[in-house]
């Protein structure tokens, strides 16, 4: 099937494909790593913040919020970094670490949604030029040509088409999915981070 499926799509765009295949699940894999729990709201990380806070003791609260890499740790940082300037600043100060995540987050998906894009865009040109063959086969046949004549561009034109199509719907799906996914884990994360803001607030009242 797999010997087929290349001779009929022609060396060039069997290879196009397959370094879109290759690029696709590596992108895929990256991003399902990046969009998990613990790289936004630990759970760990909440309850040792809360604990600390709840005994009074904001320092080792600080320490674990400065020791942590996730998107809640950045915005507490972002936010506790403005905090003797007001509510305003401290809220401008999250919102610009919480948009500066997002736009990177976002910029890593796309390249999926790129994928998703181009891949239809190859198969079509692989269509034009598998039915542009075999009307210059009809063109400059002195009588009707016979159907194998004609065989190769026309397979080449549904080939190109339909792996084209196997590589754009899972792609535009996972994008959609993942960038679902990582808008709730980022409202879920801006959430609990406001919440610590006003606890430290609270302990500093």
């Amino acid at each position: 099937m797999l010997a087929k499926t290349w001779k009929s799509l022609g060396t060039m765009y069997a290879i196009t494909f397959l370094i879109m295949s290759i690029v696709l699940v590596a992108l895929v894999v990256r991003a399902i790593i990046a969009v998990q729990k613990n790289n936004f709201a630990p759970p760990d990380l909440l309850q040792g913040i809360n604990t600390s806070l709840e005994e009074k003791n904001a320092q080792a609260a600080v320490e674990l919020i400065q020791a942590d890499d996730s998107l809640v740790g950045t915005l507490v940082s972002a936010g506790l970094g403005k905090i003797q300037k007001g509510k305003e600043a401290v809220t401008e100060a999250m919102q610009v670490a919480g948009d500066s995540e997002t736009m990177r987050l976002e910029q890593m998906l796309s390249y999926i949604a790129l994928i998703g894009n181009i891949a239809p865009m190859v198969g079509l040109l692989g269509t034009v030029q598998g039915m542009v063959a075999s009307f210059g086969t009809i063109a400059t046949s002195a009588q009707t040509p016979k159907p194998n004549e004609l065989a190769n561009g026309i397979e080449q034109a549904l080939y190109t088409t339909l792996v084209g199509l196997y590589l754009a719907i899972p792609a535009i799906a996972i994008y959609n999915i993942l960038r679902n996914r990582v808008h709730r884990l980022i409202m879920t994360a801006g959430s609990e981070s406001e919440e610590i803001i006003e606890k430290f607030q609270s302990l500093g009242k």
